[in-house]
């Protein structure tokens, strides 16, 4: 079991750059099985869940090839063995639920998909994904450890959606673009990924309409197509989150560049009303030219709690991702702050590991929790709780802990992170990968 070594309470210094999205490059991999012939994709974050993704793919005849070290060539012109896909890596990511629109029109006559896993947050239901994909047509029926997925007839419909949620509003566009007729999707999720999806699709040859907003028309094709110019993903907003977390709760002036920065803005200005400093260094479009890019230097601060609660919320808003990286920071704040984390039963409960740092936390309820700062941090001995946003916004906290920490079984933090001690240490961290 792998796990960091960390010796915290050091300043750091220097530049990061930010990888692409984890969450969009799962979705576009799903995707892919839309267009039968070679997808191209570039900047591929090289991550667990990527690979958990892939080992489904290859299970049921999806050839593939990384071509650089970030670039990967997909061939789904094959037919699909989906009685040969992989049970276990289906079992660990929540993500393989985005087969269900990815198939919707490529797989009729049924199959089977094994519930899934990925972060430990309480009860996170199925339900907004049955009733979105139901309604162009789908029969999705619950059995003891899988689905049981048929298409009776993909048809469009106008579809409102019973969740905003990002991978329900993903599944249904998928399964949209290849309907028959033009379907207008409400109240769905405008997020980064699923904008991204979108813009890939378009490229591919969808009709999307709305990109960006709650509402999308989307008139289905009878197919997609190959292009030989490979797609970009965008890069991840909640890992420039992660180092913009680091640089202030560390009080390191660091710069962090590729931050997509119309889905960091409320997170920056929450940030500067506590007092906050920092500077856009460069403005820039993304590689795919679709999103607005920044470099943002940090610089070392003295913060006040926010007079209010924080909490977060659909884009557009505080990113639900990003909540737990303000944990961190405000154990370094004066005064208190209500923390409310209403989306996931769970994930509040894991904050409590930083008590063991050092940290001032008191746990109202499966959902709230208060953080009183400022507080010296010191290190200890932990084990990475079963979710990716909470285990880093603990690694966060050794590194700015005085002593040693030790953090066990890093496999949460690398579904979403690609060398992540290797990329600290260039800052200057002194964290190391042990085996």
């Amino acid at each position: 079991m792998p796990k960091f070594v960390i010796e915290g309470g050091k300043k750091l210094s220097g530049k990061i750059k930010v990888n692409t999205a984890k969450n969009s490059a799962v979705a576009i991999l799903c995707a892919s099985l839309m267009i039968k012939g070679k997808v191209y994709l570039e900047d591929m974050p090289r991550i667990q869940e990527v690979d958990r993704i892939l080992e489904i793919l290859g299970s049921i005849g999806v050839r593939f090839e990384w071509t650089g070290s970030s670039d990967l060539l997909l061939d789904t012109s094959a037919k699909l063995q989906l009685d040969k896909i992989d049970k276990k890596a289906c079992r660990i990511t929540r993500s393989s639920l985005l087969l269900f629109g990815a198939l919707a029109k490529r797989e009729s006559k049924g199959y089977k998909l094994y519930k899934s896993g990925g972060c430990k947050l309480g009860e996170r239901t199925v339900r907004p994904h049955l009733f979105g994909l139901e309604k162009l047509g789908l029969s999705i029926v619950s059995k003891t450890g899988y689905y049981e997925v048929k298409t009776k007839k993909l048809q469009s419909s106008e579809v409102v959606m019973y969740e905003s949620g990002d991978t329900t509003t993903e599944n249904v566009i998928m399964a949209a673009v290849l309907a028959t007729g033009t379907t207008t999707l409400k109240f769905a999720s405008a997020n980064y990924m699923v904008q991204d999806l979108c813009y890939f699709l378009n490229k591919a040859g969808a009709d999307i309409k709305g990109i960006g907003s709650t509402t999308m028309v989307i008139k289905g094709v009878k197919s997609l197509k190959t292009t030989k110019k490979p797609y970009s993903l965008i890069p991840d907003p909640i890992e420039a989150m992660t180092f913009l977390s680091l640089a202030i709760t560390t009080r390191s002036n660091i710069i962090v560049e590729n931050c997509p920065l119309d889905f960091l803005e409320l997170e920056l200005e929450k940030l500067s009303v506590m007092g906050q400093k920092y500077n856009i260094v460069k403005k820039y479009l993304s590689k795919n030219g679709k999103f607005n890019m920044a470099d943002i230097e940090i610089l070392p601060s003295e913060l006040s709690a926010l007079p209010d609660k924080i909490y977060g919320r659909p884009f557009p808003g505080l990113n639900i991702d990003n909540l737990p990286f303000f944990v961190p920071i405000l154990t370094q704040v004066k005064g208190r702050t209500l923390v409310h984390d209403w989306v996931y039963e769970n994930r509040a409960i894991y904050f409590l590991e930083l008590q063991k740092l050092g940290a001032n936390l008191i746990l109202l309820d499966p959902h709230r929790v208060f953080v009183e700062g400022p507080t010296a941090l010191k290190g200890n001995e932990l084990m990475c709780p079963p979710a990716i946003r909470p285990a880093t916004a603990i690694l966060i906290c050794m590194l700015a802990a005085s002593g040693k920490s030790i953090l066990r079984n890093s496999y949460p933090i690398e579904r979403g992170y690609e060398d992540l001690a290797g990329r600290l240490q260039q800052l200057g961290a002194n964290i190391e990968r042990v085996e």
